[in-house]
């Protein structure tokens, strides 16, 4: 059986296998894309700027095609699928349009005189290994910076994604990307180590889960090799006030069941002080009840499957696990009975901390609300999680809730609306959620040597 295979996550059908590559066909793909790093280096930011643009305009060409094939891959839902692609295109646009200017000289007043900059550089052939659940969105976040900056890209995409993977190399070239530029690999994970310790690759940027991020940490630091990790979250949504609570609800809602629940920046952990508790967890429970998961192609479907029988089975062992040790299922739970890894939208309460639920994080359609007294056990609770990624803070007063926002160790923090993700908006976290900076100005900094040049008075 191929590691690369298209499984239908609405059926469970194998639709598609393709071949992995040979250990001589990734030597190659190195010693390719080695090669072709020095031509890129040299091409004009304003030759990059036109690949990029076209790129962005190719997207959006053939955003129909390319939102069902992710449909048939890893479950998202089509109108789904059509806003990644759409997101995706401006990222594409935003690295075009402002590369060249992020990546300008950046002049010094030097203490001894003279004078000096700072110029970024690109460094190389750079690996991005990528996760299923936002196939063309976790690439553009990688590539469109690094393409703008003159790197060159290795791409290793999660092994049920393997059409996507194969389109977006298809649109890299058919923008007129140098062939080499940009190169698709069906690599094994032992592949994948040997390629970030091969002395021709000198960076590596993974999202995907912590076992993955920490395998290919290891492999990195005995080599030396710059990382970008973008990991894991449990991110709290704090319900601190609310004006109308209705909208707060609604918004935990939206971030929580994004993708069936799959997506690392999800509301995961609903955090509601006490006089506002058992109000939101009603409204909460009947909003999720509510909604019934179908086919991806169907418009009426409100979620569709989670991605694989082995995701779906995860999340039910989560959820079995706290339920034995005493939490109280509001809503749903159990799989749905019919065919394909479909589960219900499910509420949890009164999880406790030897529950793999409160310190695990559940990628899939399920929330767990918790209930606290005020804005410091809210805090306090938010912080215990060993991932520091996304958040919210939902209060009448924006500015309290600032305040808030402050003392969480998060990357990112959104105020009275639920999580989402911009091109010009860096994306990232602390803790176990990653190390690094995608996307917006700090995604452009991670892969560029930042050389000092510096030149004394003369005269």
């Amino acid at each position: 059986m191929s590691d690369y295979q298209v499984v239908n996550p609405a059926t469970g059908e194998v639709e598609r296998e393709f071949e992995t590559a040979t250990d001589a066909e990734v030597q190659d793909v190195l010693a390719r894309s080695h090669a072709a790093y020095g031509a890129w280096k040299q091409t004009d930011k304003g030759e990059r700027t036109k690949v990029l643009l076209r790129v962005a305009e190719l997207y959006d060409e053939r955003r129909d095609e390319l939102a069902g094939i992710i449909a048939r891959e890893m479950g998202k839902r089509v109108a789904e699928a059509k806003g990644e692609i759409r997101l995706v295109s401006s990222i594409y646009r935003y690295y075009a349009e402002q590369g060249p200017g992020l990546l300008a000289d950046t002049p010094l007043n030097p203490a001894m005189g003279g004078d000096a900059l700072v110029r970024k550089e690109p460094v190389g052939a750079l690996l991005g290994i990528m996760p299923w659940n936002f196939p063309y969105y976790q690439v553009a976040r990688f590539a469109a910076p690094n393409l703008m900056i003159g790197n060159t890209i290795i791409l290793k995409h999660a092994p049920q994604c393997p059409e996507s993977a194969l389109a977006m190399e298809q649109i890299f070239h058919d923008a007129g990307l140098p062939a080499d530029a940009y190169i698709n690999v069906f690599a094994t994970n032992d592949q994948a180590a040997d390629m970030i310790a091969d002395p021709r690759l000198v960076g590596v940027s993974v999202t995907g889960s912590e076992r993955a991020g920490a395998a290919v940490a290891e492999v990195a630091g005995r080599n030396l090799k710059k990382v970008v990790l973008e990991l894991g979250g449990s991110d709290p949504f704090i319900v601190l006030g609310a004006d109308d609570l209705g909208a707060a609800v609604k918004a935990a809602v939206v971030g929580r069941m994004g993708n069936a629940g799959q997506a690392c920046n999800a509301a995961k952990r609903m955090i509601v002080v006490d006089e506002l508790y058992d109000e939101f967890v009603e409204m909460f429970t009947g909003a999720m009840a509510g909604l019934t998961p179908g086919d991806p192609t169907d418009p009426s479907s409100a979620y569709g499957p989670l991605s694989s029988e082995g995701a779906l089975t995860n999340l039910l062992e989560q959820i079995d696990d706290a339920v034995e040790k005493g939490a109280t299922v509001k809503t749903g739970g159990k799989r749905v009975d019919r065919p394909g890894s479909f589960m219900e939208a499910t509420v949890l309460t009164d999880v406790t901390p030897e529950m793999r639920a409160y310190s695990e994080e559940l990628f899939g359609p399920a929330a767990v609300i918790y209930k606290v007294s005020d804005a410091d056990e809210a805090v306090e609770l938010a912080n215990s999680s060993p991932f520091g990624l996304g958040g919210v803070v939902w209060s009448q007063d924006p500015a309290y809730a600032e305040e808030i926002a402050d003392r969480l160790d998060t990357g990112m923090v959104w105020i009275n609306t639920a999580q989402g993700s911009a091109a010009d908006l860096p994306f990232g976290g602390t803790k176990r959620s990653g190390v690094g900076r995608e996307l917006g100005a700090y995604g452009i900094e991670e892969f560029v040597n930042k050389k000092l040049i510096y030149r004394p008075k003369t005269g």
